[in-house]
């Protein structure tokens, strides 16, 4: 079986860090902010981890074993 190619978009949007957890950033930062309340945007800061479903999906497009 040939190699597998990684899917480049999912490696644009996507970090895996050291111990093997899939980060992403949260959507909605562009623009239309001052609507939401200071918690939303706070928490819009930071990337949040993966569900494990989810996680073991984008490791197979990233391909990094």
């Amino acid at each position: 079986m040939p190699k597998l190619k990684t899917h480049k978009a999912t490696v644009k949007r996507f970090k895996v860090t050291k111990n093997k957890k899939v980060l992403k950033r949260v959507a909605g930062q562009d623009h239309f902010n001052s609507r939401e309340g200071g918690k939303v945007t706070r928490n819009k800061r930071r990337d949040k981890a993966m569900s494990d479903t989810l996680t073991r999906t984008v490791k197979t497009l990233i391909v990094q074993r």
